[in-house]
Formats: structure tokens, C-alpha cells, sequence
């Protein structure tokens, strides 16, 4: 029986050379992939805004009104009590929250026009650059 002694392998050095370039491709490519997932979460947010506005306008049209903010978009999916012509829902699907996990910001009467309604961005709080800027339906 022929044992085989000349298999050769990779050295530790070897390994430890592709793990050290690996974590350095991953540190140069992984904030800027961080980067556009906010970016789309602002796009998400400001798609999903435009919708509410068109349903809002569609209840609007049916019921003479915009939902009052305790009616909030609710109104949208469950007739209030006492609105005659309501002919929803106006949303094929529940409210979602916005996408980092708020609910949607919504008045009426609004201080930008007839209803204001936004997210508060990242921080959940009012103002912020970058992800943490509001996005709202009068701009």
C-alpha cells in the first residue's frame, strides 16, 4: 500500500491572507449597501404617503369630508359612525406602519392644507437629516 505524502494544502498564512482581504472588501462595500437601505425606506415611506392621498381624496369625494384626526386613516378601512355616504374601504388592506415599524402621522384639519400627513423617519421624532428626515405629503 501506497501512502500519498506530497497532497498539498493551504497554509494558515495563506487562509489567514484571503480572510484579512474578505474583511476588508466588507468593510468598504457594507456601508454603502446600509446607505441605500435608507434611502429606500424614505422612498417606501413617501410611496406610501401618495397612496393614503389618493384614498383620502377617494373618501373625500364620496362623504364631502376629509376623516377628522380622531377618525385618523382608519376611516379608511371601517365606516365611522354617523357618515352616511361612506362607500369604502378605501384601502384594500389594514393601515401598515411606515417602514421603521411608526404608525403614520395624520391631521385634519391640517396646518399645510386640508390633512397633514407623514412619518417621523428613523428617529420617530420630529425634524432629522438623512433617514431620520420626515417625509410628508405637502412636499
Amino acid at each position: 500500500m501506497r501512502v500519498l505524502r506530497d497532497k498539498q494544502g493551504f497554509t494558515l498564512i495563506e487562509l489567514m491572507v484571503v480572510i484579512i482581504i474578505l474583511g476588508l472588501l466588507a468593510a468598504l462595500v457594507a456601508p454603502k449597501m446600509f446607505g441605500r437601505i435608507g434611502e429606500a425606506k424614505q422612498k417606501t415611506a413617501k410611496a406610501q404617503i401618495e397612496l393614503f392621498g389618493t384614498a383620502l381624496d377617494s373618501f373625500r369625494l364620496d362623504t364631502g369630508r376629509y376623516p377628522t384626526t380622531s377618525e385618523g386613516l382608519q376611516a379608511l378601512r371601517a365606516q365611522p359612525s354617523g357618515l352616511k355616504y361612506w362607500k369604502g374601504p378605501y384601502l384594500p388592506k389594514e393601515v401598515p406602519l411606515d417602514p421603521w415599524g411608526n404608525p403614520y402621522q395624520y391631521r385634519s384639519p391640517g396646518t399645510h392644507g386640508d390633512y397633514d400627513l407623514y412619518s417621523l423617519g428613523a428617529d420617530n421624532a420630529e425634524g432629522g437629516e438623512g433617514e431620520d428626515k420626515d417625509v410628508v405629503s405637502w412636499k
